[in-house]
This record gives C-alpha cells, sequence and structure tokens, in this order.
C-alpha cells in the first residue's frame, strides 16, 4: 500500500535532534531516505520550522515563511511566524503557492501566542481558498514549554472555520488531547480535516508500550468513532519524533482495513492537489 505521510519535519530544530538521537532515529537526509523507502512512502509532506539560534524554537525573530530543508520526496508547507508575518512575506508566500513551491501554510498554535481568530492570520486564510491549499493548524499539546495551552485548544477553530468556509483547514494532532473537541468541530464544518500525526513520541519500544495501553487507544478511538468519516482524516507520523515503522502499524489498529487506503493516501493526495 503506498502512503503519504501528511505531517513531518525536516528543520534544523535542536529539539527534535536531541529527541530522534535518544530514540535512535536517523535525522539527516540518508535516514530519511532510508524510511520513505521502507515504508512506501510516496510523498512526505514537510512543516516548515526554523529557529535562529540554537535552542531558541519558538523563535519569535526567525523570518517568514518558515522552510523545510531540500528533499526529493517532501512537498513544503510554510511555516508562520505571525511576529515576521508581512506584507513582502505575504507576496513571498503567495508567489510559491502560485509556483507548486509551498503546498499548504502551518500555523503554529500554541507555539506562538495568537488564536486563530487572530486577524493577522486572515490574509493567510484568503490565500489557502484562493489557491486551494490547505492551512495546517499546530494544535493540542506544545513540544516545549514555551507553549500557551489555550491558544492550541481547537475549538478555537471553529470560528475560522465558519468565517472562512471555502478555505480547507487540517487540525494536527487530532488536537491530542482534546480529541473529542476536535472530532465535534470536524464533523461540524464541511471545511475541516485532521491528521493523526504526533500522538505518540518515541521508538518502537515506547509505541509498543502505548499499544498495550487500553484507555490511551480508546482515547484515540473514541474521537474517530464519534466523527465517523474517515475521508476527514490524514495519516500522518511527526516524524523525527517517532519510529515510522511502527507508528504506521499504530494508525492502522485504530482505522478499520476498509479505510486505510482513504485515510493513508487518497485524503491527503486530494487535499494536497498532488
Amino acid at each position: 500500500m503506498k502512503i503519504i505521510d501528511a505531517h513531518i519535519h525536516f528543520s534544523k530544530i535542536d529539539k527534535f535532534r536531541k529527541t530522534a538521537d535518544k530514540y535512535g532515529i536517523k535525522y539527516d537526509f540518508e535516514g530519511l531516505n532510508s524510511y520513505l523507502k521502507e515504508n512506501r512512502i510516496e510523498t512526505a509532506i514537510c512543516m516548515g520550522l526554523a529557529e535562529g539560534e540554537t535552542g531558541s524554537f519558538p523563535d519569535f525573530n526567525i523570518e517568514t515563511p518558515m522552510l523545510c530543508n531540500k528533499h526529493p520526496q517532501i512537498k513544503t508547507v510554510c511555516g508562520i511566524n505571525p511576529y515576521t508575518l508581512t506584507k513582502e512575506s505575504l507576496r513571498e508566500i503567495e508567489k510559491g503557492l502560485e509556483e507548486n513551491r509551498f503546498f499548504g501554510i502551518k500555523i503554529y498554535l500554541g507555539y506562538y501566542p495568537l488564536y486563530p481568530f487572530d486577524k493577522r492570520y486572515f490574509p493567510l486564510y484568503k490565500l489557502g481558498e484562493k489557491y486551494n491549499c490547505p492551512v495546517i493548524f499546530h494544535s493540542g499539546d506544545t513540544y516545549s514549554e514555551k507553549g500557551i495551552l489555550k491558544y492550541a485548544h481547537p475549538l478555537n477553530i471553529d470560528e475560522v472555520a465558519v468565517k472562512f468556509p471555502k478555505t480547507k483547514f487540517v487540525v494536527a494532532h487530532f488536537g491530542d488531547p482534546w480529541i473529542m473537541e476536535c472530532a465535534e468541530i470536524l464533523s461540524k464544518n464541511e471545511n475541516l480535516f485532521a491528521d493523526l500525526s504526533g500522538l505518540i513520541v518515541g521508538d518502537k519500544k515506547e509505541i509498543r508500550r502505548f499499544k498495550k495501553m487500553r484507555l490511551f487507544k480508546e482515547h484515540v478511538r473514541r474521537g474517530i468513532v464519534y466523527l465517523d468519516n474517515y475521508d476527514k482524516l490524514l495519516y500522518g507520523s511527526d516524524w523525527p519524533l517517532v519510529d515510522m515503522s511502527a507508528y504506521i502499524k499504530f494508525i492502522k489498529s485504530l482505522i478499520p482495513r476498509r479505510y486505510w487506503e482513504n485515510v493513508f493516501y487518497k485524503n491527503a493526495k486530494k487535499l494536497f492537489n498532488l
């Protein structure tokens, strides 16, 4: 089965490198090549992220748009630092969308302390509509103690889904730990989707540990069952924070087999216009 990984990182973020080292994940060009080949990943959607100084993530001074390291199998989603979002950077983002260098826009709720309905983001939502590309929100727990969680709650996204009904939005990480709230806004709003990345951080051993926890799997499954719409869910890993092959097996254990092709491939292919 071919797979599109709808959420990876391939940027020089020190915390990502340290996590990869901790779990024996090879976080470089050679490593990414091997993981993509081993798991039959046709395309990976890379979330643009950057830090100017080691350990400064989330960096309030880094230029927008934030990009990924280049790789032939990844498609870039440009990352947004709202504090350096200018008319010039908006023009650069639009040019990248026009030229098919960018396949989406990523907003880091919680990492940057602004709600999704902050008007600074509105021009980006309009670009998403104009170029039929998704706007992805980080949602849920932040992988940094500097994050402020109230800004990353998925219920906040409901308002922009209503205000911008022709823009497609993706709620990253299924809003975890607020999975039921995320399932509700997806059920309510036709233009909302979610990726299943980042539910576990770790290697094969760590994923096996979580798979044995009935309450943890039920925590995720409850949202999936409530949503009851497998056209709205996309597979993503959040690599390099997790072992790709073990995470694929974990997500397969949550999704009925008859929906695997949609969740692991077709939904992302359609949403990102691949």
